[in-house]
């Protein structure tokens, strides 16, 4: 019992050895080139996008907050709020003038160059006759000629002629330059336009007039109201053309470049540019909203698919 005692007494418990501590495994890095094509896909469409918007409205915003800047210098410090530039802006009764005939202009231009690209659209697209193509490249002739060298040759050729210069002059030279525009993009609607639709509908015992009514209207009826409003606004904003067959008629571009000659009138153009811009913008949204309702669109989604529709 005694050694028993001892040896229990004299009895070292075993240590146990120091285990190793382990390595972390390094883990191997993706290429640069990866990292760098993930990091486009993510922050890449919304850098993009910002990026566009600030090119687009960036000068439009300026543009606004300096017309409200009661000084004639276009730069800060901002030295003050006041409205009194587009009370002056508003009380000229040349700029009223100008704005009335270019409305007027526009407001013809728009509806002629939309029945005159539609009907111009309709057989390049649909119709099998010789020359088509070269019918088609000079239809879209005025769309690759610079407006300054159009507006030069129509003023030599409406001299030549002795034709007057005024206002009816300038909505015959915007129809020329406008109505191709329309052509191709209802042209482009065309093309994409299933006809099997059209052989049914007739097969149905629809007429072509009723074919032309309920069938392909309402499929080129976005492209109509994007060209309406493009037309509209091409002819209002139109300086080349305007400035060289627009005789004594003075309209909207030529009375801002004519204002812009002296520096003190700048917060003027800045008062009345910034209602014009505001105007076709809510000309834009109008038009958008009375093709959405007439549609019936009423999601969100279905919207977003139909201004991809119209942009297409």
């Amino acid at each position: 019992m005694a050694d028993d005692g001892d040896r229990g007494a004299l009895a070292v418990p075993a240590q146990v050895a120091p285990q190793a501590p382990t390595e972390a495994v390094p883990v191997a890095r993706k290429p640069l080139g990866i990292r760098l094509r993930r990091a486009a896909d993510r922050f890449g469409g919304p850098a993009f996008a910002i990026a566009c918007i600030l090119l687009l409205y960036g000068p439009l915003v300026l543009l606004a907050a300096f017309s409200f800047n009661d000084s004639i210098v276009f730069s800060l410090p901002w030295a003050g709020f006041t409205t009194k530039w587009y009370h002056q802006a508003l009380g000229d009764a040349n700029l009223r003038q100008a704005l009335r005939n270019s409305i007027i202009v526009a407001g013809i231009v728009a509806p002629v160059s939309v029945i005159l690209g539609t009907l111009a659209a309709y057989p390049i697209t649909r119709l099998r006759f010789r020359l088509r193509g070269a019918a088609a490249m000079l239809v879209a002739a005025p769309l690759v000629v610079p407006w300054l060298v159009i507006g030069i040759s129509a003023l030599i050729y409406f001299n030549k002629a002795h034709v007057p210069l005024s206002w009816h002059t300038v909505i015959l030279m915007h129809i020329v330059v406008t109505f191709p525009l329309v052509t191709v993009l209802v042209a482009s609607r065309l093309a994409r336009f299933d006809r099997t639709q059209e052989e049914s509908a007739i097969d149905l015992g629809a007429s072509q007039l009723q074919v032309v009514r309920h069938v392909l209207l309402p499929h080129i009826m976005p492209a109509l109201a994007a060209s309406f409003i493009l037309a509209f606004s091409w002819s209002f904003n139109n300086f080349e053309i305007t400035y060289f067959v627009g005789g004594f008629d003075q309209l909207f571009p030529v009375w801002v470049y004519s204002t812009l000659r002296h520096a003190s009138n700048l917060p003027i153009v800045n008062a009345i540019s910034t209602l014009v811009s505001v105007m076709e913008v809510m000309l834009v949204w109008g038009g958008w909203v009375l093709f959405t309702r007439l549609s019936g669109v009423r999601s969100s989604h279905d919207k977003a698919k139909s201004l991809i529709e119209v942009v297409r």
